[in-house]
């Protein structure tokens, strides 16, 4: 019997929510041969409309729901739905006054708690999210939320929760919008491809904002393949587009080419509100690169009009501040409520106007005001990559301030600044959060996929990708804020030192290299050579690794002599002009030489340093009460030639009996538990930097990788930490002044002082090396007098150095 008219449209609404639309299209022209009923057939072709909509056909959708609302004898019910869709289809073509009043007039009209109910509450609060009105947007999706709960539709239920978790993201709780996202996203893959494709959409949001742009980027581009292939040319336009703003943060070519390409298929489309957004980005990408055309005042007033014609005042608002960065002009007016994405452009441009009229003090005023608008939203979390984020969001204001800093030449000022953009993503002390077993099992999980997969980017797994995010979303959710850190400044850093301690701040403005010297006595600015620095850098790494690698013939020699050219020029830049006499430094260094070894540079033999990831945390630290040190624990991973003997020869140093763990017993479990219990702990083990996310980073033990997200299940973590392991004492520089790695997570997480090396080193160097550490360790002398004595009586010349304090 053939199925009614009814159930096949029943059929195709169930495959075009499932973006099943092929489907949906057999069975929805099927059921409309098979009506005379007007209200049925009117609600055949308002799901037809949908369909055609979804699959690159804007204005036939319109047409057709326009004659289906046209028809006589339609039911008030029928004509609801019906202007529900219509609006819906407004909505996506931009028209965002016209598609509220549709929806509303639907919404007002149906008497019952229905399904067809809860639909257009959530397309009126995507509307609404839109435009920023986040207030009347979460209250439409959680009366949607519970409607669909009422109804038993587990579907579109999860499409209402994970689209919570989108008005989270523009309220600027990532938290929220990460755990919301992740626990809808089963549900929305269960329904098909291309709702986990719209799923990672949104989520591709949430990692752009938490600094991780590289996986933001990465999953964008996928997804826009994916909707390109079902010919869904709304969703990739969109797709292009929030890969563009994305790009915007760091290649404003690649922003400004990818804007082009998404304005072009919204203009295909007929979406003209879409289509000034994309003009939106392509213009920012214009207005703040230098080597582009700067784009006219009637191009940039055309667009923002369009924008404010298609609702989208809060984007129209932020490119008229924009346009008016560099030149004169009253700057548009901005509530007081307005999104902090919008409140902090008003601070870059004011800063950005300060300067380049010569006002510093002004750029400077205009730089903190928004850097402290920053701190009050950072307050709310204290996981390390969200609060690496606030770098991410606050980099222009960073480069601003650092920028009229080295301009007004006073080392107060400039210092104060230096620890401003150091302490940015510090500001926030983390509450360790709770042991997490589900947390434990998942990475347990992880570490047995990356096992399996060795040899290939396991990153790309499936598998390995819903890990990835419950791991981070858990993280995320259980580490929270517990208090937070004050910033020193430069007669509190003086008073603390004495007269064998300096401190050397780097400070890098993003077009110049300076360092303020600070002693005892006194602060002064040296001004460095910027090319010559990246000059020694660019090949820097790849010298190090090859000369750790080759260990004799002319081609060692070869290499020693590039190697020792190199650290020659950075050594009579970087150092020469700020060494002075002091016997001990503390260093605070920007991202840009993260990739200087500062232990082998001639003028460190034998010097007593630490790398500080700021000069207010290495205070805090100082004034901390340390450890006795009598709990030691060792641990070698596998397939390390001499970890055993390294470990033993460093074990024997102390007079206590050291734990050490080796061969079978060297598990993760075993590890972390011994870092629970120990006040220094090594780690002997071959290891690998994450580069995108330094969480991911770890080493290798008998059982599978310690990873970062390991360290925060270890309820106390030891005092001083050493890891022997290559490339674990690397950073990922993000956002000009943040460097993240595994020595930050262990710092972030409360370890006092790290000894790493951030590349390869040779196993007999480390063996060696790091037993005369400990020997120095157990007679009571900090880690960073005990790696310099070692470096001389060794007569080994190593990248190993102490990262937070040393001393």
């Amino acid at each position: 019997m053939p199925l009614s008219a009814q159930e096949l449209h029943r059929r195709g609404v169930e495959a075009a929510n499932s973006r099943r639309f092929a489907a949906a299209r057999r069975a929805l022209a099927t059921a409309s041969a098979r009506t005379d009923d007007p209200d049925l057939r009117a609600r055949i072709d308002g799901t037809r409309a949908y369909v055609l909509a979804q699959t690159g056909e804007p204005a036939e959708a319109e047409r057709l729901c326009r004659e289906a609302l046209d028809r006589d004898g339609l039911g008030d019910e029928t004509v609801a739905v019906l202007s529900g869709q219509l609006g819906t289809l407004l909505m996506h073509s931009g028209r965002l006054e016209e598609a509220e009043t549709m929806l509303t007039r639907s919404i007002e009209a149906m008497s019952t708690e229905t399904t067809e109910l809860a639909n257009c509450l959530m397309n009126r609060s995507m509307l609404r999210m839109q435009q920023h009105r986040l207030e009347a947007c979460v209250a439409d999706l959680q009366r949607a939320v519970a409607v669909y709960e009422a109804n038993g539709d587990a579907e579109p239920l999860a499409e209402a929760r994970h689209n919570l978790g989108y008005a989270a993201l523009l309220g600027g709780d990532l938290v929220t919008a990460l755990a919301l996202m992740t626990r809808s996203r089963p549900t929305l893959a269960a329904m098909s491809d291309l709702s986990a494709a719209i799923s990672d959409l949104d989520r591709a949001e949430v990692l752009r904002d938490a600094g991780l742009t590289t996986e933001a980027e990465a999953l964008l581009g996928q997804v826009a393949v994916r909707f390109g292939a079902q010919r869904m040319r709304q969703a990739r336009g969109e797709a292009e587009l929030h890969l563009a703003r994305s790009l915007l943060r760091h290649d404003v070519t690649a922003a400004e080419r990818a804007a082009r390409t998404a304005a072009r298929r919204f203009a295909a489309l007929g979406s003209a509100g879409w289509e000034a957004r994309a003009d939106a980005v392509r213009l920012e990408a214009q207005l703040s690169s230098a080597s582009r055309r700067r784009p006219s005042e009637d191009e940039v007033r055309r667009t923002a009009s369009a924008l404010d014609r298609a609702g989208l005042r809060t984007e129209a608002t932020a490119l008229r501040l924009s346009a008016r960065r560099d030149g004169g002009g009253r700057l548009p007016s901005v509530a007081d409520d307005a999104p902090a994405p919008l409140r902090l452009r008003v601070h870059e441009v004011r800063a950005a106007r300060a300067a380049a009229t010569g006002r510093p003090r002004d750029a400077l005023r205009a730089a903190a005001a928004g850097l402290d608008l920053l701190t009050g939203w950072q307050q709310s979390f204290g996981a390390l990559d969200l609060q690496a984020s606030v770098a991410m969001q606050g980099s222009e204001l960073v480069f601003a301030g650092l920028t009229a800093a080295a301009r007004t030449r006073d080392p107060e000022t400039l210092f104060a600044w230096s620890e401003r953009a150091r302490h940015l993503s510090q500001q926030v002390a983390p509450l360790r959060p709770p042991h997490d077993d589900a947390l434990a099992t998942d990475l347990a999980e992880l570490r047995m996929l990356r096992a399996d997969l060795a040899g290939q980017d396991w990153t790309t797994d499936a598998r390995v990708r819903v890990l990835r995010d419950r791991v981070r979303e858990r993280q995320w959710s259980s580490t929270g804020s517990g208090g937070t850190n004050e910033r020193v400044d430069l007669a509190q850093t003086t008073a603390l030192l004495d007269a064998d301690t300096a401190v050397l701040a780097y400070v890098f403005t993003g077009a110049a290299l300076h360092c303020v010297v600070v002693t005892p006595s006194a602060a002064r600015i040296v001004d460095l050579s910027l090319s010559r620095v990246q000059s020694a850098l660019d090949g820097l790494r790849a010298d190090l690794d090859v000369a750790a690698l080759t260990r004799g013939g002319p081609m060692a020699e070869v290499i020693a002599r590039s190697l020792d050219a190199r650290l020659a020029v950075l050594d009579a830049e970087l150092l020469a002009p700020v060494r002075g006499s002091a016997r001990q430094l503390v260093v605070t260094s920007p991202g840009i030489l993260a990739g200087v070894p500062w232990a082998m540079l001639p003028g460190m033999h034998g010097t007593p340093f630490t790398l500080a990831t700021s000069v207010s945390r290495w205070s805090a630290d100082r004034r901390r009460p340390g450890e006795n040190g009598a709990r030691i624990g060792f641990a070698a991973g596998p397939r390390v030639p001499r970890a055993g003997e390294e470990i033993g020869l460093a074990a024997a140093a102390w007079g206590t009996s050291p734990v050490l763990l080796h061969g079978p017993e060297a598990t993760v479990s075993a590890v972390t538990t011994l870092a629970g219990t120990s006040d220094l702990l090594h780690i002997a083990a071959h290891g690998r930097h994450a580069v995108d996310n330094p969480l991911f980073s770890g080493f290798e033990l008998t059982d599978g990788t310690l990873f970062g997200y390991d360290v925060d299940l270890i309820p106390t973590v030891p005092d001083t930490v050493i890891l022997s392991a290559c490339e674990l004492g690397r950073s990922s520089v993000r956002w000009g002044e943040e460097a993240l790695g595994m020595t930050r997570v262990w710092l972030h997480a409360g370890t006092r002082c790290v000894i790493a090396a951030p590349v390869v080193v040779p196993d007999d160097v480390a063996c060696e090396l790091l037993s005369a550490v400990h020997g120095e360790l157990a007679r009571g002398v900090t880690p960073a007098a005990a790696l310099a004595a070692a470096s001389v009586s060794t007569g080994h010349r190593a990248p190993f150095q102490c990262h937070g304090s040393g001393f």
